[in-house]
C-alpha cells in the first residue's frame, strides 16, 4: 500500500504502542505523514518506540482513568490496542483478572475514545480504529475474560460509529486472529508446558486449528488494514468488524 504523506498534520494516539500490534500500527502512520503519541505501559519501551517514530512517549496504566485523563486530547486517529490476556476456566478465573481485562479493554476504550471526541467532532473528521479479535466474533473456552472485553468492545465501535457518522468520524473493529506477538508467544510457551507437546504442535493443532491459513499473522499486515481504514477513501466504512484470521470465522 503506498500511503505517501496521506496522514500530514494528522495527530494518532495508539495504546499499547510500544511492541507488536500497536508497535507496526505507530509506524505505519508515521511513515504515512502523522505524529504519533504511543502509550504503554513500559515505559522504556514506550521510549524507544516514540524514537523510531519520530513521536511523544506516554507510559501509564490505563487500568487507572487518571492515566487516560492526562493524555492529550487534540487527537484525529486513535487507535485502541493495549490488550492482555488470562487463560483458565470460569469457576477458577480470578474477579481481580477479569476485572482488569475489562477495566483495560472495555472501560478505557471508552474513556479514550469520549477523551477524543470533542476534537474530532471540532474539526468533522476522526478515525478510531479498535484492535479487536477474531474472540471479538467467536468465543473459545477458558478466555472468559478477553472474551467478554473483545464482545463489549465491538458494540462500544459500533454505537461510535452511530454517534460519529453526522460528525465525520468513522469507528471500526479490525479482528486478528493469532498475531506474532509476545502476547501469543507466551500463550504459546504456556499451552506447550500444559500439554507437553512442542511449540510448533501448539501453533499448528490448537492456535490453528479453526484457521484455513495455517500460519502466524505478521503484525505489519494487521496494521496496513489499520492504514487504510484511517485514509480518506474509508470514510464511508464505519461500525464494521474487519477479520484478519486465515479464514477462522468463516468456518
Amino acid at each position: 500500500m503506498d500511503s505517501g504523506v496521506a496522514h500530514t498534520g494528522r495527530v494518532a494516539l495508539v495504546t499499547g504502542g510500544a511492541n507488536g500490534i500497536g508497535l507496526a500500527c505507530a509506524k505505519a502512520l508515521a511513515d504515512a505523514g502523522a505524529k504519533v503519541h504511543i502509550v504503554d505501559l513500559d515505559a522504556e519501551a514506550a521510549d524507544k518506540a516514540a524514537a523510531e517514530c519520530g513521536g511523544w512517549a506516554h507510559a501509564g496504566d490505563l487500568s487507572d482513568p487518571a492515566t487516560i485523563e492526562a493524555l492529550p486530547a487534540e487527537i484525529d486517529i486513535l487507535i485502541n490496542n493495549a490488550g492482555l490476556q488470562h487463560v483458565a476456566p470460569i469457576h477458577e478465573f480470578p474477579l481481580e483478572r477479569f476485572t482488569r481485562l475489562q477495566q483495560v479493554m472495555v472501560t478505557a476504550p471508552f474513556l479514550l475514545i469520549r477523551h477524543c471526541l470533542r476534537h474530532m467532532y471540532a474539526h468533522r473528521w476522526g478515525r478510531i480504529v479498535n484492535i479487536s479479535s477474531a474472540h471479538g466474533l467467536r468465543a473459545s473456552a477458558y478466555k472468559s475474560g478477553y472474551v467478554a472485553a473483545k464482545h463489549a468492545l465491538e458494540g462500544l465501535s459500533k454505537v461510535a460509529a452511530l454517534e460519529g457518522a453526522p460528525h465525520g468520524v468513522t469507528s471500526n473493529c479490525v479482528n486478528p486472529g493469532y498475531v506474532r506477538t509476545q502476547l501469543v508467544a507466551e500463550q504459546i510457551a504456556a499451552q506447550a508446558e500444559a500439554h507437553q507437546i512442542s511449540r510448533e504442535e501448539v501453533v499448528e493443532h490448537i492456535l490453528l486449528d479453526r484457521s484455513a491459513v495455517k500460519r502466524l499473522i505478521d503484525p505489519e499486515d494487521v496494521a496496513e488494514v489499520v492504514l487504510w481504514l484511517c485514509g480518506p477513501h474509508a470514510a464511508h466504512v464505519t461500525g464494521v468488524s474487519i477479520p484478519i484470521d486465515g479464514g477462522w470465522t468463516a468456518s
